[in-house]
């Protein structure tokens, strides 16, 4: 769902975390995080990764606001964004082509099921964001789907406006042709404060 909150202490805790709050609107960060895709075309439903002491907490927040999960992947203890990430990834890749299948789409045979599957993205968003201007997150979404799709990995991302130990940040290494979105990112883990200036 996302990190843990501990700059949040003691408002977000372990018992329940920030995703859970509503720390923006009257919703929770993880509703916010749902109901922000609403619109978009061709999603399937969510796969949620959190951890094992939140799943009724998260199944009665989605429940409230009308959405169905494909799945809550449930963690035993919280292993950060990318094992979060591959799992769900595994799991997608796991589901017949039946399962990942754009909505609306009903393909005749087997290669066709094959090569839709293919042009499938995986989006993954942490319920941990606030983004105010919905319609340009929609633009965005589309953007990165298309360069998804042509075999890219892309991300959303912001220029930070000061150094900050507590992040992580991508380096980019050129623009993308077609779209305003960076390719061949190099990530850099919580670089050391006096390198992070260079990378915007």
């Amino acid at each position: 769902m996302g990190g843990t909150g501990t700059r949040l202490w003691p408002l977000s805790r372990n018992a329940v975390p920030k995703q859970l709050l509503p720390l923006t609107s009257q919703r929770s960060m993880l509703q916010e995080t749902l109901l922000r895709l609403r619109g978009l075309d061709n999603l399937a439903g969510p796969l949620i990764v959190c951890n094992h002491e939140h799943r009724f907490m998260v199944a009665e927040q989605l429940r409230e606001i009308g959405v169905v999960p494909q799945d809550i992947i449930l963690e035993s203890c919280g292993r950060n964004t990318a094992p979060a990430v591959a799992v769900a990834a595994l799991r997608l890749l796991a589901q017949t082509p039946t399962h990942c299948r754009l909505p609306g789409a009903e393909p005749e045979g087997e290669a066709e099921a094959a090569e839709q599957v293919t042009d499938s993205a995986m989006l993954v968003f942490p319920a941990d964001h606030v983004i105010a201007d919905v319609e340009a997150f929609h633009a965005a979404v589309v953007q990165a789907t298309r360069v998804a799709q042509q075999g890219y990995l892309t991300t959303f991302g912001v220029v930070p406006g000061k150094a900050e130990t507590g992040y992580g940040y991508i380096q980019r290494a050129r623009r993308c042709v077609v779209l305003p979105a960076r390719t061949r990112p190099k990530i850099q883990a919580r670089p050391l404060l006096r390198t992070r200036p260079l990378m915007t």
